[in-house]
């Protein structure tokens, strides 16, 4: 075998599929995981600079958000160790590698275990998509505090109703209602949106939420791949089990005849057991 052929035979055996999940899911964790940790630093440093003057005001947020943190640190492991089984397992299933060790054969435990894979990425992704929803409140909260800002900007002729446009973070449950100030309104709060604090931490949330969207689509790609690969070994059983049947039909006709039986399939018939 030549060179050629042999690369050919190698780059048939990888998974594509399976391998482009893995790429999303590495990157969509990485960017929520890294942005997201990052941000909720960000946005305790913004609280405790323009919304709340007393420590005891803001200690409960602070703590929600070390313990999110720690949930990050969690998710990160966990989705490392789960993508590099999800790419252990393309490479079990590929067929093209299959047939590179010598023959295409499905046992009953490879057919578990994509069942099994199956339902828990399907589970995943669907826990997932709350967190994707989750992620979608800061992005929410910080556009409406940049569009209000905007608006300022706008009428900035006019400082008495400028001063009647607020934020007020205490209505989005992030400090209690006795907290002081509570709320940044007219300048104070366009010379808030012009900080590189705020504009970094917003976009940290962005990037956040893109990972997260990432990750979903990542995590419905490899589920869709894995049921796809189930359907593909079911037909190939059911054309092998079809095949198997007109041979024996075949035989049992050459010998009533006193003739020598040969096949009437080709030789490479795959093996489906």
């Amino acid at each position: 075998m030549g060179c050629y052929d042999c690369c050919m035979r190698c780059l048939g055996g990888v998974p594509y599929c399976s391998l482009v999940a893995t790429l999303l899911c590495f990157s969509g964790i990485a960017l929520f995981c890294g942005c997201g940790h990052q941000a909720l630093t960000e946005t305790e440093r913004l609280i405790e600079t323009y919304f709340a003057r007393n420590l005891q005001d803001y200690i409960t947020l602070a703590y929600i958000i070390q313990y999110f943190q720690y949930v990050i640190y969690g998710l990160a492991s966990f989705f490392f160790l789960y993508c590099i089984a999800l790419l252990a397992e393309g490479f079990y299933t590929t067929s093209a590698a299959k047939q590179t060790f010598g023959e295409f054969r499905s046992t009953m435990c490879g057919r578990c275990l994509s069942s099994s894979f199956i339902v828990m990425t399907y589970l995943l992704a669907v826990l997932w998509l709350l967190v994707f929803a989750f992620s979608a409140l800061p992005v929410y909260f910080f556009y409406n505090m940049d569009a209000t800002c905007s608006t300022i900007d706008v009428l900035t002729e006019t400082p008495a109703s400028i001063n009647q446009l607020c934020v007020d973070a205490r209505q989005y449950g992030l400090l209690p209602w006795n907290a002081v100030p509570g709320k940044a309104c007219g300048m104070t709060l366009s010379n808030i949106c012009k900080t590189r604090e705020y504009q970094m931490t917003y976009n940290l949330y962005v990037a956040a939420f893109t990972g997260a969207g990432i990750t979903l689509l990542a995590l419905v790609h490899c589920c869709l791949h894995l049921a796809v690969y189930q359907v593909h070994v079911k037909t190939l059983k059911h054309r092998a089990k079809e095949e198997r049947r007109g041979y024996d039909l075949y035989r049992r006709m050459q010998r009533d005849r006193g003739g020598t039986p040969s096949s009437p399939y080709s030789a490479d018939t795959f093996d489906i057991s």
